[in-house]
């Protein structure tokens, strides 16, 4: 458990911060979770919830309720008969408390 409540305990850095947002995913699906008060970022595949909840209200000042991620694998291609793999990337949803919201289309 002592594990679990160092990776909690741990504020990143300002310069980690902004490395952990690195840009927000505005696709239709995307959009449509603005419904739910949710909203996408695509993050480093090192990066953990604790990080990213702490990165997303220290950037937006907002209040984050929850963080949930998924890695997405990158797929096999083929490029001139050569084969090729794009790379993993992770995605992370995060869910904004009643009341709060950020606007992607602008900077930080």
């Amino acid at each position: 458990m002592s594990k679990y409540n160092a990776l909690r305990d741990k504020k990143p850095s300002k310069q980690r911060m902004y490395e952990l947002v690195r840009a927000p995913i505005i696709t239709e699906k995307a959009t449509l979770l603005s419904e739910f008060n949710q909203v996408s970022f695509w993050v480093p595949t090192d990066s953990n919830k604790f990080e990213i909840k702490a990165a997303i209200e220290g950037l937006f000042d907002v209040k984050v309720t929850n963080v949930n991620t998924l890695l997405q694998k990158g797929k096999t291609k083929r490029f001139r008969g050569q084969l090729g793999k794009r790379s993993d990337r992770k995605k992370a949803v995060i869910t904004l408390a009643e009341g709060q919201s950020i606007d992607v289309t602008t900077g930080i």
